[in-house]
């Protein structure tokens, strides 16, 4: 059990997160810890106090994107039918794992990483890709087909071009079609 945090320590781990976040979004992920640390008014010790490791600051910076993404996943499992639901999940997924320059290679090495907080972050994305790969027909069970793990990595890939690329939500859904129109088929 912990203790909540006091008022001036969650301003600051707040503080840090938002300086996190605006520092992804100019300088992508790879960006100096000191630099965030200065661009939210604390010291490199407060950060790290908060953050022990660049991974548990990214695990925390990304949370709400996560959040947002599954959202969005369960709108498109209403709304769509499986395998609609699921061509577009691929798309939304690809899309939203660039949204900070080299995110898709942090999490990449993150994914290998079972002692990493990234990993533990994104795990409700590989285990909403198996769910709706299940409900699509194209799971685990089904002879001839691929793992949720597989298409995952794939989508990792996807978001690393489309990074490395600077593609466009236009470009984004033409690489993914492409790539994922065995999986579709």
């Amino acid at each position: 059990m912990t203790r909540p945090l006091r008022a001036d320590a969650r301003r600051n781990r707040e503080a840090i997160l938002r300086a996190a976040r605006e520092a992804f979004e100019v300088e992508g992920v790879l960006t100096s810890l000191d630099g965030i640390a200065a661009r939210a008014g604390v010291g490199n010790a407060t950060l790290y106090r908060n953050f022990p490791t660049r991974d548990d600051l990214l695990a925390a910076a990304i949370q709400d994107s996560i959040t947002e993404t599954l959202a969005e996943a369960d709108e498109l499992s209403r709304t769509l039918t499986p395998r609609a639901a699921l061509g577009e999940w691929l798309v939304l997924l690809t899309w939203r794992l660039r949204i900070w320059h080299d995110l898709p290679y942090c999490l990449a090495t993150a994914h290998e990483d079972t002692t990493s907080p990234v990993q533990s972050a994104c795990n409700p994305l590989l285990q909403r890709t198996a769910a709706l790969l299940a409900r699509a027909g194209v799971g685990e069970n089904t002879p001839g087909t691929i793992s949720a793990e597989e298409v995952y990595e794939l989508v990792l890939a996807l978001s690393w071009a489309v990074d490395r690329f600077k593609d466009d939500e236009v470009a984004t859904r033409r690489r993914v079609g492409m790539a994922t129109a065995g999986i579709l088929a």
